[in-house]
């Protein structure tokens, strides 16, 4: 009893330290490439300014408010994984607010989620979110902000979905379905048994996440990208309008999208 005890704590103490890691390092490379952007153009105005935080306060209500209405593919993957689309608004914040606002509209998202509907992964469903949503929102957000042009908006798209799918998946595979295994008590045998119930072809770690976890990272990616380009031009003159950071020189770059 008092080593299950120990290997418990010693188990959810890794996985916190694992969790401030991983979001240490997402804001790090976000703020690093800003701040690339921001010396290159010649822009003086904070990263984090007043205009921005308001912004992406009010995003990441939008963003939770979809989170609360996740829900599983239950012909794709076990219960437990659902699917949501609160990266809509953190790509479209990050696409008008640059990489950091991103990152911070998925984390404030995942904290507003659970303190207003906790957990029932033992909070890896919600290392997750934010891990993933993040491999999508970064990634496409740093390629929009070197050239912010209709194409460019395309392309990030693209490159975001494609590494969402691929870091999501390796990352499942890798360390989040051993650690729910772990935390919530339920054996691999049992979650690669459930997927195999969906899906003939899944019989182990590998096989799980390439036929169940794989598809859910598409599915969502390609919808978060797709109302992403719909929306966002049309909604650009007004997000514009409430963020116009200053500059040392007085011409300014005309944006497409």
């Amino acid at each position: 009893m008092s080593n299950g005890l120990l290997q418990s704590i010693s188990d959810n103490v890794s996985f916190v330290l694992v969790c401030v890691g991983v979001a240490a390092a997402l804001f790090a490379v976000a703020y690093a490439a800003e701040k690339y952007v921001y010396k290159r153009d010649g822009i003086t105005e904070r990263i984090l300014s007043t205009r921005k935080i308001t912004m992406i306060g009010l995003f990441s209500a939008i963003a939770v408010i979809l989170f609360l209405f996740e829900f599983p593919i239950p012909f794709i993957a076990p219960p437990f994984y659902e699917l949501d689309f609160s990266e809509i608004p953190a790509l479209v914040g990050a696409f008008a607010f640059g990489p950091v606002a991103g990152v911070m509209i998925e984390f404030c998202k995942v904290l507003l989620k659970l303190v207003i509907k906790g957990t029932s992964t033992a909070f890896v469903g919600d290392l997750a979110n934010f891990v993933i949503g993040c491999s999508l929102v970064l990634p496409a957000s740093i390629v929009y902000m070197f050239r912010k042009t209709k194409k460019t908006a395309v392309l990030s798209c693209i490159s975001g979905s494609v590494f969402m799918t691929v870091f999501g998946t390796a990352f499942n595979g890798i360390y989040l379905l051993p650690a729910f295994s772990a935390l919530f008590g339920m054996p691999m045998d049992v979650i690669l048994n459930m997927g195999t119930e969906i899906n003939g072809h899944i019989n182990s770690i590998t096989t799980f996440v390439c036929f169940a976890v794989a598809p859910m990272n598409v599915i969502k990616s390609v919808a978060a990208s797709v109302v992403t380009l719909l929306i966002y031009k049309p909604l650009s003159p007004i997000l514009k309008n409430a963020h116009i950071p200053a500059r040392r020189h007085a011409t300014d770059n005309t944006h497409t999208t």
